[in-house]
C-alpha cells in the first residue's frame, strides 16, 4: 500500500457527490491526502470536513475563506480535482485545472453540456483526461478500456426512469415536489432527482456522452432500466456488447475516477449478489412521456450556445418547481419557449456562453405559464 499519495481537492465538498468522495478519501487514507475543500453555503458541515482532513485551503462560499475556485483547481501541489460543484460556477475552476494539467474528475454535468466543444479542445491542447464520475459516463469508459473510438457502433445510457417511471401520464398534472424527490433507486441531491423524474439528466448525459467520447448523436440512445444494475453499455462495430453492472452506489464511479488506472479493494462498498438478480431487462424510450429528453437531444444536435440555454433553464426551471412556482409538466414548457427566443451563437466563446447563461437566467425566471 506504500507509495506516493494522490493530493485532491474537492469542489462541492458538501454536496452529495463530494461527501461520498470524502468517503473514498476516509477509506484510503495511505492513498489520498485532501489539499483543499470547497463548498457553498453549508458553513458546518464544511468545517467538520476541515476538522477531519486538515487541508491546506479552504474555500467557503460568502465568508472571509471564499478563495476562488481556479486558484484552487490550479494550486501546484493538486493532483487531482474532483469538480462536484452544480451550475455554471464549475466551468472556470475545470479550465483552470485542465490548463495546468491537473486530472479532473468531473461530476458536474453543466460543464460539458454548457461549453464541451471548449473544454474538451483545451483537455486535448494540454494533455489532460477528463475522468467521468457520473455512473453511466463511468460504465461506458469503462467499456472503452483497451477499445478504439473508431470501433464504436453505439452508446447505450440507460435510465431508471425516476420517481414517476410507473405513474399514468394523466395523474402527473398534481405532483408535488416532495413525490419528485422520492427517487427509487439513488439517494442524490435536490435538482439532479428532479431531473431524474423528467430525464433531463439522461438528456444532459446524452450531451456530455457526445463530448467524453466523440460519438455523435444519432449513435447514442437511451434505454429504461428500472433495475439501475446496467449503467450503461458500449456496442461495438462487430455486433459485440460491452457493459459495465454494478450496485446503484455512487462512491463506485467516484472511487474508480480516483484510483484510475488501478482498481483498490474497498470492503465498504457493496458487490452484486447475481442470486438476488431477478432481471436486467431493458425498455425503449417513449419520448412523448419525456419531452425534456427530446429538448436535450435536439439542443445538442443544435449545439453553440442552446446547451447552454437548456441548462440555464432547467436549473431555473427546478427551481421554481421546487419553489411551488410551477407544476411539474410546466418544466418542459419553460424549457422550450426559453430555447425558441434565443438566437444562437454558432461557435461561441466562453464570454459567449456567460452571457447567454445571464439571458437564459434571467428569461426563465420571469416565464408564465400560458
Amino acid at each position: 500500500m506504500a507509495g506516493v499519495k494522490k493530493r485532491i481537492a474537492v469542489l462541492g465538498s458538501t454536496g452529495s457527490i463530494g461527501q461520498q468522495t470524502l468517503q473514498i478519501a476516509r477509506a484510503f487514507p495511505e492513498r489520498l491526502d485532501v489539499l483543499a475543500l470547497a463548498a457553498g453555503s453549508n458553513v458546518n458541515l464544511l468545517q467538520r470536513q476541515a476538522d477531519e482532513f486538515h487541508p491546506q485551503m479552504i474555500s467557503c462560499a460568502g465568508t472571509i475563506h471564499d478563495l476562488p475556485l481556479h486558484e484552487i483547481a490550479s494550486h501546484p501541489e493538486v493532483d487531482l480535482v474532483v469538480v462536484a460543484t452544480s451550475g455554471a460556477a464549475g466551468l472556470e475552476p475545470t479550465l483552470a485545472a485542465i490548463r495546468s494539467g491537473k486530472t479532473v474528475a468531473l461530476a458536474n454535468k453543466e460543464v460539458l453540456v454548457m461549453a464541451g466543444a471548449i473544454v474538451m479542445a483545451e483537455a486535448h491542447k494540454f494533455g489532460v483526461e477528463i475522468k467521468p464520475v457520473d455512473s453511466e459516463h463511468s460504465a461506458i469508459w469503462q467499456c472503452l478500456q483497451g477499445e478504439g473510438r473508431s470501433e464504436i457502433e453505439q452508446i447505450i445510457l440507460t435510465a431508471s426512469g425516476g420517481a414517476f417511471r410507473d405513474r399514468a401520464m394523466e395523474d402527473m398534472g398534481n405532483v408535488t415536489a416532495e413525490e419528485a424527490l422520492r427517487h427509487p433507486t439513488w439517494t442524490m441531491g435536490k435538482k439532479v432527482t428532479i431531473d431524474s423524474a423528467n430525464l433531463m439528466n439522461k438528456g444532459m448525459e446524452v450531451i456530455e456522452a457526445h463530448w467524453l467520447f466523440d460519438v455523435p448523436f444519432d449513435r447514442i440512445k437511451v434505454m429504461i432500466h428500472s433495475g439501475s444494475i446496467i449503467h450503461s453499455m458500449v456496442e461495438f462495430t462487430d455486433g459485440s456488447v460491452k457493459a459495465q453492472l454494478g450496485v446503484p452506489d455512487m462512491r463506485l464511479p467516484i472511487q474508480y475516477a480516483i484510483s484510475h488506472p488501478e482498481r483498490w479493494g474497498n470492503p465498504e462498498l457493496p458487490k452484486l449478489d447475481f442470486d438476488e438478480i431477478e432481471s436486467l431487462k431493458l425498455a425503449p424510450i417513449d419520448f412523448s412521456r419525456y419531452p425534456c429528453l427530446r429538448l436535450a437531444f435536439e439542443a445538442g444536435e443544435a449545439g453553440g450556445t442552446l446547451p447552454a440555454i437548456l441548462s440555464v433553464a432547467d436549473e431555473v426551471a427546478v427551481d421554481r418547481f421546487l419553489n411551488g412556482q410551477i407544476g411539474f409538466l410546466d418544466i418542459p414548457g419553460l424549457l422550450e419557449d426559453t430555447l425558441g427566443r434565443h438566437t444562437k451563437i454558432e461557435n461561441p466563446s466562453i464570454e459567449d456562453i456567460l452571457a447567454a447563461d445571464s439571458w437564459a437566467r434571467e428569461t426563465a425566471r420571469g416565464w408564465c405559464a400560458s
